[in-house]
């Protein structure tokens, strides 16, 4: 069994699907491994620390030819889908939920396909292959760290000889694992944190780190969707909840919001209403944004700065700016996906798994039983 991982850094990722470590535990599970040249350097993983673990460096070509499965960070360009042979097993986060043309095309090339974001994460057994958690969890750390980089004043109380600097008021809207390490980590800061979220499980979560729990005055009791995710608000709840938030959002210094739905337009947390009443010098985190919208209206990837003088960072890439430790969570998932599916000494999918049946979106799909009425 062979596994192969290209190099996939750019302006905006520097994470690798495979790491050394990855590498020991895949060769004892008797897969070799195959990785393009200098994949791992923005990641700090050196093409010897591969060779020392047992990977073998090769071309983008090689590992077309020989791998029977591919890892991803991102997944594969049309380019690239067109040069992959069938039978070939992809896995990562494929854009299944919005992106069907993409689905078909891996699926007209025979290869099969593991799409990341259609794991059934509530199962035991699917745990360690979340990469959802272990790149939010990163997200969140790392979003807390920069907007405090962006914020004009210190996050803990200060007291100098000038006077005293009162501590910054953090709001993290979401409390998934991207907003519960937000939290922890601003509240390590020094901040006086507030949290809110839709399900109403989160209080406990959010007030056993200190922080305290948002009131809107509201009751979304059927807040928690399929899988464990946020599920998405009806139009009446969220126009209760975004002009609550919207008015509460005024007394903040910092908001960072997280709610991302894996594959799906983010459900919207801050109105620009909410925005324009956000003090000069305030700043937005906004760890949802993407090509799809952002938790933040009119939120958009980079930073911008509003005529009210409000900072807003849309930050998507957040879990690859602590590339290392990143990488060696997604690797472990990547990795786990791939065992699971090896059966035998060869890759093959069981009809009757519920991650097979949830994660196989193209080539090998499981047979689905009909039953009659």
């Amino acid at each position: 069994m062979t596994f192969g991982v290209f190099n996939e850094t750019s302006e905006h990722e520097s994470r690798v699907a495979l790491t050394p470590d990855i590498v020991t535990r895949l060769r004892k599970a008797g897969v070799a491994c195959l990785i393009e040249s200098g994949a791992g350097a923005a990641s700090d993983y050196t093409d010897e620390d591969y060779t020392k673990a047992g990977a073998q460096i090769v071309d983008a070509a090689a590992i077309l030819e020989r791998a029977d499965a591919l890892g991803f960070v991102e997944r594969p360009d049309d380019r690239l889908v067109a040069r992959i042979k069938p039978g070939t097993w992809v896995i990562g986060m494929l854009g299944s939920f919005t992106d069907a043309d993409y689905i078909e095309a891996l699926d007209r090339r025979g290869v099969t396909a593991v799409a990341i974001e259609r794991l059934p994460r509530q199962l035991s057994a699917a745990q360690s292959m979340d990469e959802m958690t272990s790149q939010n969890s990163v997200m969140g750390y790392k979003a807390a760290l920069v907007a405090a980089n962006a914020y004009g004043s210190f996050l803990p109380m200060m007291t100098t000889a000038a006077g005293t600097i009162r501590p910054a008021k953090v709001l993290i809207l979401g409390a998934g694992i991207a907003g519960l390490q937000a939290i922890g980590t601003a509240k390590r800061l020094g901040a006086v944190v507030t949290a809110y979220d839709v399900r109403p499980a989160s209080r406990g979560e959010v007030e056993s780190l200190g922080a305290k729990f948002l009131e809107l005055g509201l009751d979304f009791s059927k807040g928690q969707g399929e899988g464990g995710y946020a599920r998405a608000l009806t139009a009446e709840e969220q126009a209760q909840q975004q002009a609550a938030v919207d008015e509460k959002a005024a007394g903040f210094d910092i908001i960072i919001t997280t709610a991302k739905v894996p594959g799906r337009k983010p459900p919207v947390l801050l109105t620009a209403r909410g925005v324009e009443g956000l003090h000069r010098g305030a700043v937005v985190v906004d760890c949802a944004a993407s090509e799809l919208g952002g938790n933040v209206e009119g939120s958009a990837i980079g930073t911008r700065r509003t005529e009210g003088g409000v900072t807003i960072i849309g930050a998507p890439y957040l879990a690859s700016e602590v590339s290392t430790t990143a990488s060696n969570l997604l690797s472990r998932n990547v990795a786990d996906i791939l065992v699971h599916f090896i059966r035998n000494g060869a890759l093959a999918v069981d009809p009757s798994d519920e991650i097979d049946q949830a994660m196989i979106v193209a080539g090998n799909k499981p047979a689905t039983e009909t039953k009659g009425e």
